[in-house]
């Protein structure tokens, strides 16, 4: 029963990693990354959201690994 549980904990937990991670804005890199990067200088970045998907990407992620963990170590 509690494995069961535990399972379906975790399952949730892949679920809103991978959310958490495709909800994230992407870092730029070439020539369009020099260009966006002249504009956050000029106008600012928006950290507000950012911010938060990065700490609920970080939560997610750890109690991923430990459910990761637990289950390993249980099965």
């Amino acid at each position: 029963m509690l494995k069961g549980v535990l399972i379906a904990f975790h399952v949730l937990l892949c679920l809103a990693l991978i959310a958490t991670v495709l909800l994230q804005s992407g870092r730029s890199a070439g020539l369009s990354g020099a260009i966006a990067g002249g504009a956050e200088v000029l106008f600012g970045k928006k950290k507000g959201l950012d911010e938060f998907f990065s700490k609920l990407t970080t939560v997610v992620a750890v109690l991923f690994a430990i459910t990761s963990l637990v289950l390993g170590l249980w099965i």
